[in-house]
């Protein structure tokens, strides 16, 4: 029990401890300084940092590499793009083409409709003189002779 309680008490002493030298150097720049200046004093301990920084630096050789890769998807897209281009393109002279020809067909139907309208008039016309001489001539044929009965012509 004794050996359990001296443990907790040490680890309360090296965690107040710590906590101690972790503000200090949080609060005392020199003292960061001169910690720094130990550590890559050491060799063993600058190499594990420069160990430790290499691996997240890229190289030129890692630079070209990335500059290939894009490049080669570039040309990739380029080619994707070109041949979407042309589909589309197709697709719409096929399109157009087919406009064209409804277009035309259009035209005919109106062509045809105007020659049915021009028919229409020229009837309308023919049957409209016929009935005003219809007209005439029965009102010539039944009012004339009642006319000259009352002037007493007849």
């Amino acid at each position: 029990m004794f050996i359990y309680v001296f443990e907790i008490f040490i680890k309360g002493l090296f965690m107040s401890l710590a906590e101690k030298l972790i503000k200090e150097f949080e609060e005392n720049v020199k003292l960061r300084k001169r910690l720094a200046e130990l550590l890559v004093s050491e060799p063993d301990v600058r190499l594990a940092l420069i160990n430790a920084v290499i691996a997240d630096v890229a190289t030129k050789k890692d630079l070209n590499e990335l500059r290939n890769e894009l490049r080669g998807e570039i040309s990739k897209v380029r080619e994707e793009l070109r041949g979407e281009i042309s589909r589309v393109r197709e697709e719409l002279r096929g399109e157009i083409g087919e406009l064209r020809g409804e277009m035309n067909g259009l035209r005919g139907e109106i062509s045809e409709l105007r020659r049915e309208i021009n028919e229409l008039r020229r009837e309308v016309h023919s049957n409209f003189r016929w009935t005003v001489g219809l007209i005439v001539t029965v009102w010539g044929a039944t009012v004339i002779p009642i006319l000259l009965k009352l002037i007493g012509a007849i």
